[in-house]
């Protein structure tokens, strides 16, 4: 019989964070393309949802009060006009090699700007030239338009460095829940649940 991978006495000290990096690890030993690829869903201040996928940037206990997950995106976008609105939201991972998800729910808030500065500057320069020329979500007449555009942000900064427009940032998602699910045959599988108490986990198995 295969061990229990979710048993209490499987997971480090009871910490979600600490089995998230155990599972995060593997699936980047293992996973072919952006083993940090999560599903964001957020909703509108009337409830109307909507999903995207996005990368993760940083994760940990240690970031902020309440720990949590980091992404960054253009601040003028449907997902920031929503979360704006609405900060609560769901992530989810899918390792399909590894038969595995995790579901993490929380509520949004926006990283400093000295974190999104670091990041910004870790970034390849064309994604920071992109950054400058994508009015993202909005309607745009054609590819050339926003082609030329980026053409034109690429001049403008030859030879200096491409500062982080205003409207470009990250957020962190605190999580008050997080779910790790691992496929089983016949649909026998396991499910733990960790629920945030004040400042410590709880946590209970699940039937699948």
């Amino acid at each position: 019989m295969e061990p229990e991978l979710l048993a209490e006495d499987a997971i480090p000290a009871g910490d979600p964070f600490g089995l998230f990096g155990e599972w995060l690890a593997e699936a980047k030993a293992s996973e072919i393309n952006d083993p940090t690829a999560m599903a964001l869903a957020t909703a509108s201040a009337g409830g109307a949802p909507s999903v995207r996928m996005v990368l993760l940037k940083g994760y940990g206990a240690d970031l902020g009060q309440g720990g949590g997950f980091v992404f960054y995106t253009n601040q003028e976008s449907r997902k920031a006009a929503e979360i704006a609105a609405n900060p609560q939201a769901a992530l989810l991972f899918h390792w399909k090699s590894l038969r595995r998800q995790i579901r993490i729910e929380g509520q949004l808030e926006p990283v400093s700007a000295a974190d999104a500065d670091a990041y910004f500057a870790s970034r390849a320069r064309d994604s920071q030239l992109g950054a400058h020329a994508s009015d993202q979500s909005a309607p745009m007449g054609d590819r050339r338009e926003f082609l030329d555009r980026f053409e034109e942000v690429r001049k403008r900064y030859e030879g200096k460095p491409v500062p982080r427009p205003a409207h470009w940032g990250g957020y962190r998602l605190v999580p008050q829940a997080m779910e790790f699910w691992h496929d089983r045959p016949f649909r026998l599988h396991e499910r733990r649940r960790f629920t945030r108490r004040g400042g410590s986990w709880a946590s209970t198995l699940l039937y699948p």
